[in-house]
């Protein structure tokens, strides 16, 4: 438990340099690149714009929380190895693909348990491949800035775009 509590800390305190901003901001068009095109193909993506700026800031706010800093220091900092101690190439691939299968199978059934209204959205193949996207760019992330806060803003970006302007909301909320 020492050890999860001393990464924890050290994920916080660690801030990105300059060039972590830089290589944060390339994994977002990278993912963008992908995401976007297969989205749109499989009309599982749609502009679309929440207009309420109440229900703007809310999705702000709670994203930002959930899911990603919970999740983020979940699925990075926890399991993943602390960047700063040395690890096998091995055990890293390892860890990074445990981190990311837990990563993808935890979406449905977060679905099938805590959050019922992503039920439809968590299962189809197109959210998980971008889910699994979204967690392999994060696990590098972390592990090349040693800080969780460019994974979360990443997380944060995305959920939120998402969510606001290519019809998300719309894919998680009861009707």
């Amino acid at each position: 438990m020492q050890i999860i509590a001393e990464k924890l800390v050290t994920s916080l305190v660690t801030l990105p340099t300059l060039t972590n901003w830089l290589e944060g901001f390339f994994f977002l068009l990278i993912y963008a690149a992908i995401v976007l095109p297969i989205g749109f193909i499989t009309e599982f993506i749609h502009c679309s714009w929440q207009r309420s700026p109440k229900l703007i800031i809310k999705i702000i706010l709670t994203s930002l929380f959930t899911p990603a800093i919970l999740e983020e220091i979940f699925f990075r900092v926890i399991l993943l190895p602390s960047p700063i101690v040395e690890t096998t190439a091995n055990t890293l691939y390892c860890w990074i693909i445990v981190s990311l299968v837990l990563f993808i199978i935890y979406h449905p059934l977060n679905a099938l348990t805590f959050f019922p209204a992503g039920r439809k959205t968590f299962f189809q193949p197109v959210f998980l491949f971008s889910a699994g996207l979204l967690g392999f760019i994060n696990s590098i992330s972390y592990l090349t800035s040693g800080s969780i806060w460019q994974a979360i803003f990443i997380h944060w970006i995305i959920v939120i775009i998402w969510l606001i302007f290519l019809g998300g909301y719309e894919k998680i909320t009861p009707v």
